[in-house]
């Protein structure tokens, strides 16, 4: 009996030591779960911290990437830019090389009375030289600063002399309101504001090249307003010649110069027969008073404009009117010019007209005795006289292989390749005509030919040209031109006085000029 209570002792114990056994080992089981519980936590504290290792990874790049700039090379130029487009310099420019192929009759009057080159004929014109020229070799620096801020720099080589053409900062503060600053295109004249490498004939018109100013130095605003419908222009200038470009020499004596133009596109956001359909209007006003100290023995091409008047000049580039030596800019000079345009398919058409109102008077001829250099000019009493040139043109212009006319000029499909592609060739058609006051040409009484404002022996009262044309655009860079100009003066001094004399002082109609031009064009 005690044995078998000893028994059931010992298994009691047992029993009691196997629970606490397996609770222990229970807890010794459930120890590893909590472990990986853990592990997962600190695995995941592990990944994000690694997630975000590799953000700050990509945003380092990412930063990295936009300060490296990004360089491209093409058919625009070279350029190199920021990542993020705000800044950017590029690099470009245009060569054009011209021959100039005078038939018989055709004159330059520049300066009859020097001993140049080319023959003097019969009626005491010289023949017109045929030549080559570099007409044009502009290299050119523009770029963005800020995302805001365009410049422009470009200078010019043709001639054997370097001149800036343009030098200026354009602020876009917004796209209705710009401004811009220093010496650029005045935003007067249509065909003008083409590039050199756009316009469709190798010279521009007598609108653009006689009358209207080419560049000038001011400050100009000027935006695009309702969703790009209208574009405006109005701008403080220092005030050139017609037609002049200006530069570091003599200026004249007068307030500054007002600009202003409006131009229309109304169509050009629909689907319209006339979306390539543009009007405007341009206008000039100053009053100039000529140079305080002319020079006049200097009877230079040079100091031609220093009187504060213009040549004017044919599309063989030869002077066809000059103002008489003692003729001076005295007053008012206003311009207006109706403008318009349109493009639709491969057909364009581009016209301007322009009138000029300027007054004149006539000086002695030089300073007042013992005046030396800087004195005033003297001006003649009663010789003021208000006179009125005007000028207009119409061109039109097809391209024959298909591709779409613009203002921008014209990009070929395919470019030439023997057997794959012969580039853009386009057709293009001019008549223009430029008149001259007939107040012009006679002395202040209106009552001779003799004293007048005018140059009489070398100024016709007229001129009439057609000019026709074919360009060959081998690819977006290159391009082939040739042109056919002739031109008809009516109307010289002396037709209504007596025949041309030996001393020059009246002249009969000029011989007609006829010239055949060619160029090549090279522009980056």
């Amino acid at each position: 009996m005690r044995m078998s209570w000893l028994f059931g002792g010992v298994a009691i114990l047992a029993g009691i030591s196997l629970g606490f056994t397996g609770l222990a080992r229970a807890h010794e089981v459930g120890s590893p779960e909590k472990s990986l519980e853990q592990r997962f936590e600190e695995l995941d504290q592990e990944v994000r911290i690694l997630k975000r290792k590799r953000e700050l990874d990509q945003e380092a790049a990412e930063a990295a990437k936009k300060a490296v700039p990004i360089a491209k090379v093409g058919s625009s130029g070279l350029s190199v830019e920021s990542a993020d487009s705000a800044n950017s310099i590029k690099f470009h420019g245009i060569v054009q090389v011209d021959h100039r192929l005078f038939f018989e009759g055709a004159n330059d009057i520049r300066n009859r009375t020097d001993q140049r080159a080319g023959n003097l004929n019969e009626e005491g014109f010289h023949d017109a030289n045929n030549s080559w020229s570099l007409r044009r070799a502009r290299p050119t620096i523009e770029g963005t600063l800020l995302g805001k801020y365009d410049f422009r720099f470009m200078t010019d080589f043709a001639g054997g002399t370097v001149s800036i053409f343009d030098a200026y900062l354009d602020a876009r503060l917004d796209p209705a309101f710009k401004i811009r600053v220093g010496k650029f295109k005045s935003f007067v004249s249509l065909e003008r504001l083409q590039s050199a490498s756009d316009i469709k004939l190798m010279e521009r018109s007598y609108v653009s090249n006689a009358i209207l100013p080419n560049r000038d130095l001011g400050i100009a605003v000027h935006g695009d307003l309702l969703n790009n419908t209208v574009n405006y222009a109005f701008g403080l200038m220092n005030g050139v010649t017609d037609g002049g470009n200006i530069s570091t020499g003599p200026q004249f004596s007068g307030r500054k110069e007002f600009t202003g133009r409006v131009f229309l596109t109304p169509f050009r956001n629909r689907e319209s027969i006339l979306r390539g359909f543009g009007l405007g209007i341009a206008a000039t006003y100053t009053s100039v008073r000529g140079e305080r100290n002319l020079n006049f023995t200097d009877t230079t091409s040079a100091d031609a404009t220093r009187n504060g008047l213009p040549n004017y000049l044919t599309d063989g580039q030869n002077v066809f009117f000059r103002y008489s030596g003692a003729t001076v800019a005295d007053g008012d000079r206003i311009r207006i010019s109706p403008q318009a345009y349109y493009y639709i398919g491969p057909f364009g058409l581009l016209s301007e007209y322009a009138i000029v109102r300027q007054d004149v008077s006539l000086s002695t001829g030089g300073p007042p005795p013992g005046g030396g250099p800087g004195s005033n000019t003297v001006v003649r009493p009663n010789t003021g006289k208000t006179l009125h040139h005007q000028a207009w043109y119409v061109t039109v212009s097809y391209i024959l292989t298909g591709e779409d006319a613009s203002f921008q000029g014209v990009k070929p499909r395919h470019n030439f390749d023997f057997g794959n592609g012969w580039g853009a060739w386009e057709f293009v058609g001019r008549y223009s005509e430029m008149h001259l006051d007939d107040d012009t040409f006679k002395d202040p009484a209106g009552a001779s030919f003799v004293g007048g404002y005018a140059n009489l022996s070398e100024s016709p009262k007229s001129a009439r040209s057609w000019t026709v044309g074919l360009n060959w655009y081998l690819n977006q860079n290159v391009r082939a031109a040739v042109n056919y100009s002739e031109t008809k003066f009516d109307g010289g001094a002396g037709i209504e006085t007596t025949p041309i004399n030996a001393a020059g002082t009246n002249v009969q109609d000029r011989p007609d000029e006829r010239v055949f031009l060619s160029r090549i064009q090279l522009a980056f």
